[in-house]
């Protein structure tokens, strides 16, 4: 079992290192980043911490579960130096974050319950010629009339990397497969929910590497699953911080 020192109880590197499962240089790195106080010397110049590095370094170590490694490291930092203000901004900042994270899984959830079944739609008369069009595939003309958008938009969605149609080789004309009509559906509802281009991309790289939709619900369920883990982490580090800013005052 780890110690449970009381305050002006000296304690050594070494103990500091084992209640955590730490090495004694890592005491000493988080020291001189700035994660723990300044340590006192022994005269023969030997670190010497007390039950108030303990709690900067419990602190520490959950804070880093919620908020990464940089981020816990910059919040305790600001709290040795006494600019406490920076220390809670950076805090809400990460909040923020799993904020909009969340925001974002559940715009991807929305698009995915609100997509048909996914169907290339049949070419409409008078658009481009339907023989060269191949199995499953469709034109730009009927892609957008079914999307209720401008042949325009499917181009501009095109530049940015989030539909990738082919050149029919005879014709030059754009052909859009299953993949595609799935991906300009998706783009369409989180166009529709606010999400800009930039911001919708990464969220096709993540259907095109699962392999299309039904893939992506495992990973969306675990992304739900990690967000929570995040956000319990952070009541974590929270709580241990508040106990190390009593200590601090």
């Amino acid at each position: 079992m780890g110690r449970n020192p009381q305050n002006g109880e000296r304690l050594r590197p070494v103990d500091l290192a084992r209640e955590h499962g730490l090495s004694t240089q890592a005491i000493r790195n988080y020291e001189e980043a700035g994660i723990l106080p300044a340590a006192g010397r022994s005269p023969h110049g030997y670190r010497s911490y007390t039950s108030l590095h303990a709690g900067a370094l419990r602190a520490f170590l959950a804070l880093v579960p919620g908020h990464g490694h940089r981020t816990a490291t910059s919040i305790m930092r600001a709290v040795n130096q006494g600019a406490a203000d920076e220390a809670f901004r950076l805090i809400d900042t990460s909040h923020a974050q799993l904020l909009d994270d969340r925001r974002t899984l559940q715009a991807v959830e929305s698009a995915l319950r609100d997509l048909e079944p996914i169907t290339a739609p049949e070419p409409s008369a008078g658009s481009e010629p339907a023989a060269v069009s191949g199995p499953g595939g469709t034109f730009i003309g009927p892609l957008a009339e079914d999307l209720g958008i401008r042949p325009a938009t499917l181009r501009k969605w095109e530049r940015a990397g989030l539909v990738r149609p082919r050149r029919d080789p005879l014709t030059g004309y754009r052909v859009y497969d299953e993949a595609d009509v799935r991906d300009a559906r998706l783009v369409h509802q989180l166009r529709r929910g606010g999400y800009l281009l930039e911001q919708i991309a990464p969220l096709i790289a993540q259907v095109r590497e699962a392999g299309g939709l039904e893939p992506l619900g495992a990973a969306l369920c675990d992304w739900r699953g990690r967000l929570s883990a995040r956000g319990r982490a952070m009541l974590t580090g929270a709580a241990e911080l508040e106990a190390y800013l009593r200590k601090h005052g």
